[in-house]
């Protein structure tokens, strides 16, 4: 798995877009307790389920493989122009 260029900001930025899907569409409301690690795992397996994102592969399930599949979704909705996409 290559990591990408500003990928931690990117994740943070999934998050942040993230939590914000999963409110207006009724499936989470998230509390300002709830660990970074429960909101990637919840919004990885709701975007899987929603067919916004491909599934993992077995060998690659976890916390590093839920985070970088965030990073590349939220890198693909970004404009052209995004300071992350530089």
């Amino acid at each position: 798995m290559k990591k990408l260029k500003h990928e931690k900001e990117l994740l943070k930025e999934a998050i942040r877009v993230g939590m914000i899907y999963a409110e207006k569409r009724g499936a989470a409301e998230f509390d300002a307790t709830d660990s970074q690690q429960l909101k990637v795992e919840f919004l990885y397996k709701l975007l899987v389920h929603d067919k916004q994102i491909q599934p993992l592969a077995k060998d690659q399930m976890g916390d590093v493989g839920m985070r970088h599949k965030l990073a590349i979704w939220i890198g693909k909705l970004l404009p052209d122009d995004h300071p992350l996409k530089q």
